[in-house]
């Protein structure tokens, strides 16, 4: 891959390559994101943060909330095939943030990237609630990437709280134990806040997917909606058969 760019700031490394319409965002040797311009797709565990929101309508999902911005590759899928009024983006990193904008696109008046920890943001929103947060906030340990909020039970309840009644929650994990243990499972299973709760796993990636709605929601209508989306972007059809989804099942959720 073609180096586009890269630079040390206060002794982080960041990089960005581009192979054809690709490009990845690296950060001290991380991947961060990927995003293909020609088949609007990462190609890689990004497209999990966006594929299960087929579960709901498109056109339920008006507010999206993304938590850890990366290069934007989640938001810029989420404009190329959603159509939401607007997308809050909250990024710690202004690099990452001046990198979603040049190089992955997300120069969009739809778009607004906040530059502020999460937890902070969140404690200090008084707007009305999202139909969809994304809450991908990762950062690294030795070359490993961790989750940089621990998602106990005070982070479920202030996630949710931001969330609509009816809403949908996108949540990244390195394993099921983390999802079983996190305050967004405990708040399914003692039926405080949602309805229904997925696992999406690809068997490339070691990531699991936690998936919370407001809704009762089900299968037949995720694959529905990917069957008509992905029938003009073979690459979108082709990410959609190498993931595997699941019912939340945990012991002593509780």
């Amino acid at each position: 891959m073609a180096i586009a760019w890269q630079k040390e700031v206060n002794g982080t490394y960041y990089q960005v390559r581009t192979a054809g319409s690709s490009v990845r965002l690296y950060t001290d040797g991380v991947f961060h994101s990927q995003y293909n311009q020609r088949t609007k797709i990462s190609g890689g565990i990004w497209d999990l943060l966006m594929i299960p929101a087929f579960l709901h309508r498109p056109q339920e999902l008006k507010r999206i909330l993304v938590l850890g911005v990366g290069g934007g590759a989640v938001l810029r899928m989420f404009l190329d095939h959603f159509s939401p009024e607007s997308i809050t983006g909250i990024e710690l990193n202004p690099t990452h943030i001046r990198v979603a904008r040049k190089f992955f696109g997300l120069n969009n008046r739809k778009i607004e990237l906040v530059e502020q920890d999460a937890v902070t943001w969140l404690k200090l929103y008084k707007g009305p609630p999202f139909d969809l947060v994304i809450d991908d906030l990762f950062g690294e340990q030795d070359g490993e990437p961790i989750r940089a909020v621990e998602a106990d039970i005070h982070w479920g309840k202030l996630v949710s709280k931001n969330l609509s009644a009816s809403g949908l929650l996108i949540c990244n994990f390195l394993s099921r134990k983390e999802i079983c243990q996190s305050g967004f499972s405990k708040l399914f299973f003692n039926d405080e806040k949602f309805k229904s709760a997925w696992i999406f796993e690809n068997h490339r990636y070691d990531n699991q997917i936690a998936v919370f709605s407001g809704l009762n929601t089900v299968l037949s209508d995720l694959y529905e909606q990917i069957k008509q989306i992905s029938k003009s972007n073979s690459a979108l059809r082709l990410s959609c058969k190498n993931f595997t989804v699941n019912k939340l099942k945990c012991r002593h959720a509780t």
